[in-house]
């Protein structure tokens, strides 16, 4: 059997050890700044062993939920629990130390005037020493760094130093294991790189996981589930598939995927379309709008001559095109749209700007908001 390279890395530094997972439970968090709500009754399940990526842009309350979690804030409502027992709320505050709880921050947070197997080291102090430094060489032999055990933070690249973050943060073998866009600092090919080798450890050590991150690929790469959060609650939650084929709105829609939106109107639970008639069953009655997919729009050269070229479909123009490496994008201008809609292509094109084009548009990838969907999108 062919061993992709994480594997035969994995393979040759050895197994973490690992941990007894913990249910993660939230219960109507809520957090308020001064008149500004931080966080609105978040309610969220995280099982035992289970990964899940909170998705979201930036404010949406991602971070502030890690810190309540991990106890370095209190909520103002609402509850947390770990295993059924409440960490923090109106009957509890457990204290950080004692929630077994691992926090790994966005810029790695690292000790510059220790070393990094002192900073690995860092949050064993209830061991003996001699376990302390076993348990510390371990964990670096595992992510890879058993040979910068006595060097300093700065010494080492980026990649590096977010190992030893993880190593940080795992090493002391917490029931639940936080991280906070623990990639965002990465170039792109590193941070691929990093991405598997984290994923690779959280299920070695069957940490249960949170992780934050404002990237949809990544939260589809690494989590069992993902959470998007939206102005301080989470507004959709469930596996990347579902998210991606039925968005709950607009803004989730956005998320995953590349659309061309098209204001319509709903009459008596259909739409009409330039590419026909539609049902719109469950939305009320009024404005709204349609998502086209990108990818869900075929172009073709139109007819040049009687019978020839495909039949059906709009008329359309390329009024614009641009190579992206594996996909080439074009602006086309089609009958009945207001707007060029915009067309990504898996292949290479040779249509170029004002050729003359067939338009069709795949049904699967037409989405469908009423106005309680679109609202603040």
């Amino acid at each position: 059997m062919i061993q992709s390279q994480s594997e035969a890395q994995q393979a040759k530094r050895g197994r973490a050890a690992a941990t007894f997972a913990a249910r993660l439970t939230l219960d109507g968090v809520t957090r308020v700044y001064g008149e500004a709500a931080a966080l609105s009754g978040v309610d969220l399940t995280v099982e035992a062993g289970e990964i899940v990526c909170l998705l979201g842009p930036s404010g949406g309350g991602k971070t502030t939920l890690l810190r309540i979690i991990a106890g370095i804030e209190k909520p103002d409502a609402g509850r947390i629990l770990i295993n059924d027992a409440e960490v923090a709320g109106p009957h509890a505050f457990v204290p950080p130390e004692r929630r077994g709880v691992g926090l790994m921050f966005q810029d790695f947070a690292l000790f510059p005037h220790l070393s990094v197997i002192d900073n690995v080291a860092f949050g064993l102090k209830l061991l003996a020493p001699a376990d302390r430094t076993r348990a510390a060489r371990a964990i670096l032999e595992r992510v890879g760094l058993s040979d910068f055990s006595d060097a300093f933070p700065s010494t080492l690249s980026g990649g590096q130093q977010q190992r030893v973050a993880l190593a940080r943060a795992i090493v002391p073998r917490p029931a639940v294991m936080l991280m906070d866009e623990p990639f965002s600092g990465l170039d792109v090919q590193l941070r691929d790189t990093m991405q598997e080798e984290t994923l690779g450890l959280l299920r070695e050590t069957r940490a249960t996981s949170l992780i934050v991150t404002h990237h949809p690929e990544e939260a589809m790469r690494l989590g069992d589930r993902i959470a998007v959060m939206k102005g301080g609650r989470i507004v959709q939650a469930g596996k990347a598939e579902a998210l991606y084929r039925e968005p709950a709105s607009l803004f989730v829609a956005r998320l995953f995927s590349e659309i061309n939106e098209v204001p319509i109107r709903i009459v008596g639970g259909a739409i009409e379309t330039p590419a026909g008639r539609m049902s719109a069953a469950g939305a009320a009655d009024g404005p709204g709008v349609i998502g086209i997919r990108e990818r869900a729009i075929t172009v073709t050269r139109a007819n040049t001559g009687v019978n020839k070229g495909p039949a059906g479909g709009l008329s359309g123009r390329v009024l614009d095109r641009r190579f992206l490496g594996d996909m080439t994008r074009l602006d086309v201008g089609v009958e009945g749209f207001d707007r060029p809609l915009k067309v990504r292509l898996a292949k290479g094109s040779d249509l170029e700007r004002g050729t003359d084009v067939r338009v069709t548009i795949d049904p699967s990838g037409i989405l469908i908001f009423g106005s309680e969907n679109i609202a603040e999108s």
